[in-house]
């Protein structure tokens, strides 16, 4: 079989697999408490590849600069130790996040003894060893208090890992601290009360700046070289958006690529489980990693094997030192994609026109576009009240100023839930029997339409615009192609530097006495309401 038709054969398969799993919408994915997962298992499923990068010589310089990979890298080659980098990451922990309020809780002890364990220990086939991250605040962990930055779980202590928090410790990681985020994953991170915590590491002494949610927290703290990288949730683009605003490279994978068993749920067809790194090859060390079936989530059963997304973040060099594309690729541009940031759009159209594979190609929405992507969009309330009819009965005011929002999704009938699980069906045929038919990969303007349907989406940066504050794009694609996804993200990133830049840090005056002499914004019920994931 010719290798084009192979490929044809296996997308259509794919395309098969993914309505079938998307029409049976995986039941089962309630508010439970996550079984325990043995790392020797998991660990039999992540792959150790060998990891080809120049370490540039500001990493060497300084251990927060490094990446995860070339964090990796000096580590197997006896260059840094655990200890070294995790004592890297709280002392900026202790010094600005006063500022960024990045961490809902920091296990700096527990940390400290893993990385001792880990120096004693050989790197191995471990693809993460000694590698400190952050773990956004939804996610359970053992010992360790999950409070998804609600009243509801102002006291819950998980006795087990996530199935992603088991994976990324069975790979050699470990827990540096809790990511802060949107109160039970809605809104940017605010205190219940909606005043706002977390800001943009780029614009720390201005926190009305928008810095994504609701995985605020761990976008921070991997922009403000608080962390390694970070695992977030997105259920309507809280892994892309903070990637964006705050010059990361954030994943959204294809549902059921990463189990979301152990994590607090909101929408069971719209919660997603991805890395937010600093790159593409950061991001696809931690899908690596992350993806793989899990018996406790029958998303993620049945599903084509995980590709080898290391290798499809390795850039292509090709005679004579110029980056080419890994595969010749089609990139689908909308007609709305240059009616905002206009300028910084074009120069990165030009800029990913010249890598040799690049073909980008026009496509259209389908006439009902806005009405499936806008109207439907809001069923997605009804799921999140399910799990939480008990709170909402006994005491509401335990969601703070998201409330608006949850009793929305509580006024939603089950006919008008059923309507709008037709009209995701019909947008789903009208992306992959349309706009992606034209194209391999598209260009959007938000992440919610490839959100909605569970395909797979990758943010990463472009530029800044005139405030100096980060600018990025997402690209969506095929169903199980995240290989694709950072194919083209890898490329871009080898002919520019948008992603190796990094924001100035707080003023030591500023870190210090930020909380008490600068008054933050505090969002409205409406307001959370209109911004809620």
């Amino acid at each position: 079989m010719s290798s084009p038709l192979k490929r044809s054969v296996n997308r259509s398969i794919n395309r098969r697999i993914f309505l079938a799993s998307s029409a049976a919408l995986a039941g089962g994915l309630t508010m439970q408490a996550a079984t325990p997962v043995h790392a020797a298992s998991v660990a039999d499923h992540i792959p150790n590849p060998t990891l080809d990068i120049d370490v540039r010589q500001a990493a060497r310089n300084d251990p927060s600069e490094a990446t995860l990979a070339e964090a990796a890298v000096l580590m197997r080659r006896g260059k840094l130790k655990s200890t070294v980098l995790t004592e890297a990451y709280l002392e900026r922990i202790e010094r600005y996040d006063g500022t960024y309020q990045a961490y809902a809780e920091v296990t700096a002890e527990n940390a400290r003894a893993a990385a001792r364990r880990a120096d004693r220990t050989p790197a191995g086939r471990r693809l993460l060893h000694g590698i400190p991250l952050c773990i956004k605040d939804n996610y359970f962990t053992a010992g360790v208090p999950t409070r998804c930055n609600s009243l509801i779980f102002e006291d819950f202590v998980p006795d087990t890992d996530a199935t992603a928090v088991a994976r990324l410790k069975a790979a050699g990681a470990f827990v540096l601290g809790k990511g802060q985020m949107g109160p039970l994953a809605t809104t940017r991170a605010t205190k219940p009360n909606g005043t706002v915590t977390t800001v943009n590491a780029w614009t720390p002494e201005d926190p009305s700046v928008d810095p994504g949610g609701s995985s605020t927290g761990p976008a921070c703290a991997v922009a403000g070289r608080l962390a390694s990288s970070s695992i977030g949730t997105q259920t309507g683009g809280s892994i892309v958006l903070p990637s964006n605003q705050q010059n990361l490279t954030g994943l959204k994978p294809t549902m059921g690529r990463v189990s979301i068993h152990g994590v607090i749920p909101l929408s069971f067809t719209r919660d997603h489980a991805g890395p937010l790194a600093r790159d593409a090859m950061d991001a696809a060390i931690m899908l690596q990693v992350l993806a793989g079936p899990d018996p406790q989530d029958p998303r993620t059963l049945g599903l084509p094997a995980v590709p080898d997304l290391i290798r499809a973040a390795t850039p292509v060099v090709a005679r004579g030192g110029k980056v080419r594309l890994r595969r010749a690729t089609r990139i689908g541009v909308p007609a709305d994609f240059l009616s905002a940031q206009r300028e910084l759009r074009t120069a990165f159209l030009t800029r990913l026109d010249a890598i040799p594979g690049v073909t980008l190609v026009d496509v259209a929405y389908p006439d009902d576009w806005a009405l499936l992507t806008g109207t439907f969009n809001a069923a997605r309330l009804a799921e999140r009240t399910e799990p939480f009819r008990h709170w909402l009965r006994t005491d509401p005011t335990k969601f703070g100023v998201s409330l608006l929002s949850w009793l929305q999704g509580l006024m939603l009938s089950g006919d008008e839930w059923i309507t709008a699980q037709r009209a995701k069906n019909h947008l789903l045929r009208e992306v992959l029997d349309g706009v992606l038919t034209t194209a391999d990969v598209v260009l959007q303007t938000g992440p919610v339409p490839f959100d909605i349907l569970g395909l797979p989406e990758i943010g990463f940066p472009i530029g800044f615009d005139s405030a100096g504050v980060p600018v990025g794009t997402i690209l969506g694609g095929q169903p199980y192609e995240e290989d694709r996804l950072l194919e083209v993200a890898a490329a871009y990133q080898a002919v520019t530097d948008w992603h190796t830049r990094r924001p100035t840090d707080p003023t030591p005056a500023t870190a210090r006495s930020f909380g008490a002499t600068t008054a933050r914004p505090r969002l409205s019920a409406e307001e959370a309401a209109a911004s809620s994931a």
